[in-house]
């Protein structure tokens, strides 16, 4: 057998193990399509690193998996990319072993690159109010639906792409609640305040001015339509209509974005008493390690209150 015909085999055999490995999870963990593309990229990638190796997917070990790390590390890459890079590695040889292709997991050797996470940016309760008076100031049916936007996103600590995706059928007369459909399809109920769902009758009432002229109100499905090709606002437009409102409010824009928004919807429930575990169930989080990083912040947030705010501190700022 030649050589190119060795490589076509093994070629073969990453392409089967890296197709059975992606439909497990698209089926089983109904895996977001942007996090397939990352693994798959990750996993062609490394297979070609394996390949100079004379090793394919299949038998690649510790050792093959800690030189590629090292020459990832060469190139400049960080940690927190080779995090990532190391997570997915770590998904496929678990699949591999329990589906018996492997007899062990060469991942469990390796140690996952240290990354520093930064602490989220998070607007104060007098920046979020700035930013709802702002609202307010807008005339007309633009203001209204700025109004409602602003008042479910921060309510309920939305992410962008499910705000601006939100069905007409999410929200019902006078309930307090909406449906939303999150990452992997997984549907969570999101509180509302009183406020919000005033501010979303009162949307409704104007919503026809952001519908195509020609075609009926019901011919769009979505909360917040527009004449656009995708339907509805994109994320992007809802970001930049952010931005203007920072600068009405007199607020830096930079300090203001859609995740930031839902940044300050968690660490301003923590603040104010909420244990952690509802605070993931509405951020609809899968994992309560991710939701943690908030509790950093608001502990950072109440020492520095108590620093320039306590008397008994003050006293020892000046006596020293």
């Amino acid at each position: 057998m030649t050589a190119r015909a060795v490589t076509n085999i093994s070629a073969d055999a990453n392409i089967r193990l890296l197709e059975a490995f992606l439909e497990m999870m698209a089926v089983e963990r109904a895996a977001a399509a942007n996090t397939l593309k990352n693994y798959s990229r990750d996993l062609v990638r490394f297979a070609a690193f394996c390949t100079t190796r004379k090793e394919t997917l299949e038998t690649a070990g510790g050792e093959d998996i800690a030189a590629w790390l090292c020459d990832l590390e060469a190139d400049g890459l960080a940690a927190s990319t080779a995090a990532l890079k190391v997570s997915a590695l770590r998904q496929f040889y678990q699949f591999l072993y329990t589906e018996g292709y492997r007899a062990d997991n060469p991942t469990s050797s390796i140690d996952r690159p240290r990354t520093k996470r930064p602490l989220p940016k998070v607007l104060t309760g007098k920046e979020v109010e700035a930013l709802f008076f702002a609202a307010q100031k807008i005339d007309g049916a633009a203001g209204l639906r700025m109004q409602a936007m602003m008042e479910i996103i921060y309510s309920a600590g939305l992410r962008v792409s499910e705000l601006v995706g939100l069905p007409l059928g999410a929200v019902r007369a006078n309930e307090r609640h909406l449906i939303v459909r999150g990452k992997g399809g997984k549907e969570r109920l999101a509180p509302l305040t009183g406020k919000a769902v005033d501010a979303v009758s009162a949307y409704l009432g104007s919503r026809e001015n952001f519908l195509e002229k020609k075609k009926p109100a019901a011919a769009s499905p979505w909360l917040f339509p527009s004449r656009g090709k995708t339907g509805h606002i994109t994320a992007a437009r809802f970001a930049q209509m952010l931005k203007d409102l920072a600068v009405s409010a007199g607020i830096p824009p930079v300090k203001v974005s859609p995740h930031i928004l839902r940044h300050a919807f968690a660490t301003h429930l923590l603040e104010g008493g909420a244990d952690l575990r509802s605070v993931q169930q509405m951020l609809g989080h899968a994992d309560i390690t991710t939701t943690q990083i908030y509790t950093h912040v608001a502990q950072d947030r109440l020492r520095d209150l108590v620093f320039s705010k306590h008397p008994l501190a003050k006293k020892q700022d000046k006596s020293g």
